[in-house]
């Protein structure tokens, strides 16, 4: 009765959340803002995302990768076996609860010494055959709840492993789309310098008729021929960057590189209104955030711990089984043997104690230092994204109008330069102006949608808190397939 009543007893300190001050609304959402460009958030600022967010993007073919590798990502899957490993460890922790009963039968035969002194006559040795069938149980009370805080980090340990793998499985799939973003950003890149390419090959024309006629001299034509073949020099290595991504979704998607492709095609110009709600559900949306509160709570399990190691120790043991040297006689009643017994363990001086102690603690408070940084960064990435988004927005409007001026001068330059007024080096420079105005466009919608990517995953990709498995979730006993080695 007594053990059964210290069994109810527990030690060190009981977990608190760790409690942290979300800031009233998001400094750099665009309804704080005028003139944003064409780009705002949605309404109302409340809804959620979903979990399949990338669907907010309307693409029909990012939807397809992205259930592609939601099944075949390698990464993912590591993630999810060390999840499954995590949920093993909460077995080996819980047996702890329970008795152990092991049984060891044995036969042994020996012969003593003849040159043993003995009081009889024959000094010749004697033949002993013994047969034992033991059976032996021991079980250690959880006193002080030693046990119990040892389920309870495991528990916990499994819970960071399940968002930890959440918060893979996020990361890939924004991964996924900044890749595919940057793809169809290379294609539209790509349609650029082609368009540019058709038209210096019709001005090297022009330029070499005019020199042909006497209107200009070849110095003209070399400018015109230098100015097409850079161009076609730079669309040459755009493929390379294609290339690099397009390997990298294969990769994502579970798929060998050699066999895999994606059709060339423009970019969408503009991201989708993005919902993003207020900054106090950051801190529910955030797996890295829910893995950062779940290791403070396992280091807590932890610390309890070692308070326990301060404490005695009861281990019971019963022993019971049969012994004989004929083994005819060893299932009858009287080769019965038991033993029934108990021993007390109590630290009376153990250096390592109060350093263990100590360690924990130490590791706990690093642990929140850790904790409160992850929500520190997770604000600051939703408001450096949100800035990026809504200020590339505006951007962008201004970089179309200075590409609407670029080629308006283009067209002049070329008319002044066809009627004979000015050299042909003046048509080149403008040309060049308008090519980087028109490259600085798409590289800005390329970065724009990248940027789009990168603000759904900062306000954590339509995840929630509540899908983060309980603590009788992860306990429950894997099914039987989960054994079997893959290959």
């Amino acid at each position: 009765m007594a053990v059964c009543a210290l069994a109810g007893c527990a030690t060190g300190p009981k977990y608190h959340p760790p409690v942290t001050q979300a800031p009233a609304a998001f400094k750099e959402s665009p309804a704080n803002f005028k003139n944003n460009g064409p780009w705002t958030v949605a309404q109302p600022q409340d809804t959620k995302l979903r979990g399949d967010w990338w669907t907010i993007f309307n693409d029909p073919e990012l939807n397809a990768l992205e259930a592609q590798m939601n099944i075949n990502n390698q990464t993912i899957k590591q993630y999810f076996e060390n999840l499954l490993e995590a949920r093993a460890l909460i077995g080996e922790a819980h047996a702890q609860y329970y008795p152990t009963l092991a049984a060891g039968p044995s036969y042994t035969r020996s012969k003593t010494s003849g040159n043993l002194i003995r009081t009889s006559s024959a000094n010749t040795g004697s033949t002993s055959n013994v047969f034992e069938l033991p059976l032996e149980a021991s079980w250690e009370p959880d006193l002080w709840g030693r046990v119990r805080k040892e389920v309870r980090y495991a528990e916990y340990e499994a819970q960071v492993s399940g968002a930890d793998l959440a918060d893979e499985r996020l990361s890939e799939q924004a991964a996924l789309a900044e890749y595919f973003m940057e793809i169809h950003g290379q294609d539209a890149l790509i349609d650029l310098y082609n368009q540019t390419i058709k038209a210096y090959t019709q001005s090297l024309a022009l330029t070499q008729a005019q020199y042909e006629t006497g209107i200009t001299d070849y110095i003209s034509v070399g400018e015109a021929q230098n100015t097409l073949e850079t161009a076609e020099a730079t669309v040459t290595n755009l493929g390379v960057e294609r290339a690099v991504y397009e390997h990298a979704i294969a990769v994502l998607v579970g798929q060998p590189a050699s066999q895999f492709s994606i059709p060339n095609r423009g970019l969408t110009e503009s991201p989708p209104p993005i919902p993003i709600g207020v900054p106090s559900l950051l801190l529910e949306r955030r797996p890295d955030i829910a893995a950062a509160e779940r290791l403070l709570a396992a280091d807590n399990a932890e610390l309890g711990v070692a308070y326990t190691a301060f404490y005695p120790a009861i281990t019971l043991t019963v022993g019971a089984g049969t012994e004989t040297s004929l083994l005819h006689q060893l299932l009858s009643w009287p080769s019965r043997f038991w033993s029934i017994g108990g021993s007390l363990s109590q630290p009376l001086f153990d250096e390592e104690l109060q350093p263990a102690l100590r360690q924990y603690v130490a590791a706990y408070n690093a642990d929140l230092a850790a904790y409160r940084e992850t929500v520190l960064t997770a604000f600051q990435q939703v408001e450096d994204y949100l800035a990026a988004t809504r200020i590339l927005s505006k951007q962008i409007v201004l970089q179309e109008q200075a590409v609407k001026s670029a080629q308006q001068d283009v067209n002049l330059e070329t008319y002044r330069y066809k009627v004979g007024i000015d050299p042909y080096i003046d048509v080149v420079t403008l040309q060049d102006t308008l090519l980087g105005d028109e490259q600085t466009l798409v590289t800005l919608h390329i970065t724009q949608m990248t940027d789009a990517v990168a603000l759904v995953q900062a306000l954590g990709g339509g995840w929630d808190v509540s899908r983060l498995p309980t603590s009788a979730e992860v306990a429950q006993k894997p099914p039987s397939v989960d054994n079997k080695l893959q290959h």
